[in-house]
């Protein structure tokens, strides 16, 4: 198996909506990000397949002296070899993959978050820095595309947060800040024993509303010179808006089950979300 079949495996086995927002990318971009994402997925699983706390620790050291092998020319994971085929064509900092990392990080020593300011850098390190590194392969030429990527990527995040509350507490991890639980009056224990109370709709309404408020700045800060370039990010921000949506109508079923959309509606929603930015690129 090549470094990009190993790739192609791990991304394509997800399901994930960030896999369907770059099935049309060109096969250069679309090489780049199917390794982007499997990169984060070997991360990620450190954290949540791993049950001793020093040996997720451990791995994730190994990953962060992959990283630096692979910009020294010297990866050895089939994930970092096929990113150091798109070092060899795009602008992609390791600093960003640091950052990934010490996001996943976070997850080992931190449950409970005091406020959303304290949520925000994990948001920023588990999220924002992907929407960085994808910016740059997508392409674009005013730095304000950075400024909507940080949004869009705190915005997907939240989502994801929203989507996986029940199953956060399953593992004993609370994302919700603290200060906002107790704002709407709903107590810890209501969520690791997955019995909501009367304020947990509201709660989650309110979440919501906060999750679209920064889906609403990204798409405000995105220059319209780089709209058509940054394509696949709309295509994911249309998937999980979608989510949200079926989320909300759905009164927020989270601590009893995972909502999410089939396969086919991601497909889609991203094809159909594709056609139309494309379709607005020609006029």
């Amino acid at each position: 198996m090549t470094p990009d079949e190993y790739c192609q495996q791990k991304a394509g086995s997800s399901g994930s909506s960030f896999y369907y927002s770059f099935l049309f990318l060109p096969p250069v971009q679309r090489q780049a990000m199917t390794a982007l994402y499997a990169f984060c997925r070997e991360v990620d699983d450190v954290v949540d397949d791993c049950t001793d706390t020093n040996v997720a620790r451990a791995t994730l050291n190994w990953w962060r002296a992959e990283v630096e092998n692979t910009f020294n020319g010297k990866p050895q994971h089939p994930v970092t070899r096929a990113l150091a085929t798109s070092l060899e064509h795009f602008d992609l900092q390791d600093t960003y993959f640091h950052e990934l990392i010490a996001g996943m990080e976070m997850d080992l020593t931190r449950h409970r978050y005091s406020n959303f300011d304290e949520l925000k850098l994990y948001c920023y390190r588990a999220a924002s820095v992907v929407g960085l590194l994808s910016a740059r392969i997508f392409g674009y030429e005013n730095n304000k595309t950075e400024e909507y990527a940080v949004e869009l990527g705190i915005a997907f995040q939240l989502t994801n947060i929203i989507r996986d509350v029940g199953e956060d507490a399953r593992r004993q991890r609370i994302y919700l800040p603290g200060d906002e639980l107790s704002r709407f009056n709903v107590s810890e224990h209501e969520l690791i024993e997955l019995a909501p109370g009367p304020g947990f709709d509201s709660l989650m309404q309110f979440q919501a509303q906060r999750a679209r408020q920064y889906y609403s700045n990204a798409f405000r800060l995105l220059p319209g010179s780089d709209r058509c370039r940054q394509r696949p990010g709309l295509v994911m921000a249309a998937i999980y808006s979608r989510l949200l949506d079926k989320l909300e109508q759905n009164r927020f079923p989270v601590l009893q089950k995972r909502l999410g959309l089939a396969p086919i509606n991601k497909l889609w929603i991203a094809w159909r979300t594709s056609v139309q930015e494309k379709r607005g690129c020609r006029e």
